[in-house]
């Protein structure tokens, strides 16, 4: 028997610029196989920074999906590049959830689901799953993915609070919650020991259909360096989370040293959303010969 299930989902095609997208297309890919018939429930595509067509022919024929009115405060309800914090609390698109809810319930009536699943990095998503769940009665899934609320992160006092609720009032509503690493899961048990039987792990995967029909000439496109190892970040690098200065001073250090010769490695950033910033950090330590730069690619 096929069950339904209605997917909360801020990143999905035409989004571009996050690998966060591939979670939840892989999972509508693949969950029919599983006899569950998904549907999504997503943001109007004027909310998107950045859009490409790119994945749009990997989305399912006769998927249903739902795009509920949404701003992105930082882009839409600005004056002069400053826009109210409480706009931007728990994220830019806090103004999504007053629109999915009303739409959710109405797919909730149409489509009958027998669950009802939620996605982070976005926190309005779970505030969505969350008040869905409450109305309609079904079992939640949220999809952490990874840990909100840490220390020191988010920096701003209030938004660290709005997540600390929402995880709070997230981890003791769902049926399940579901993490990509057994560090962040072990994190949860600890931080919720009542909730520890349904805190669970589903790791991110990797798709060999995604790489299907690769020819030479896109193999070619960026080659590996002769002689030389690569070695590849693909994907956003975060200055405040990820902050790559140590990594530029260790290079820099090695090299300066004669202990890592110039020509023998290679650092390549694909996509990094911060290239300014990168360049600057290559620059101040003299290894922009060693350190790539590189634009995203389909």
């Amino acid at each position: 028997m096929t069950r339904r299930v209605l997917m909360i989902a801020y990143h999905f095609p035409p989004l571009a610029g996050s690998s966060g997208i591939q979670r939840t297309l892989r999972f509508v890919q693949h969950l029919p196989a599983f006899g569950w018939e998904p549907a999504v429930l997503t943001t109007t595509v004027g909310a998107y920074e950045r859009t490409s067509a790119d994945l749009n022919t990997e989305v399912p024929a006769g998927l249903v999906v739902e795009r509920a009115f949404a701003f992105d405060a930082a882009r839409q309800l600005s004056l002069a590049g400053r826009y109210p914090g409480f706009l931007a609390r728990p994220d830019r698109w806090m103004t999504w959830r007053w629109d999915a809810v009303r739409r959710g319930m109405r797919m909730i009536r149409r489509l009958r689901p027998d669950a009802v699943w939620s996605t982070y990095p976005i926190a309005t998503a779970h505030v969505i799953g969350h008040a869905l769940a409450r109305r309609s009665g079904l079992p939640w899934i949220a999809d952490f993915r990874d840990p909100m609320a840490q220390e020191g992160y988010p920096a701003d006092p209030a938004t660290w609070r709005s997540f600390r609720e929402i995880e709070e009032a997230t981890i003791g509503a769902a049926q399940v919650s579901v993490f990509t690493t057994p560090g962040a899961a072990r994190m949860y048990r600890e931080r919720y020991p009542s909730r520890a039987a349904a805190i669970h792990v589903i790791e991110n995967g990797y798709d060999e259909e995604s790489f299907a029909g690769l020819d030479a000439e896109t193999l070619a496109h960026d080659p590996l360096n002769p002689g030389a190892v690569t070695l590849l970040h693909s994907g956003i690098v975060y200055p405040s989370e990820r902050d790559p200065t140590q990594l530029f001073e260790a290079v820099a250090a090695l090299v300066g040293s004669g202990r890592l010769s110039r020509d023998a490695v290679r650092f390549r950033f694909r996509a990094a959303g911060h290239d300014a910033m990168l360049a600057e950090l290559a620059q101040r330590h003299a290894i922009t010969d060693v350190v790539e730069l590189c634009p995203p690619i389909p």
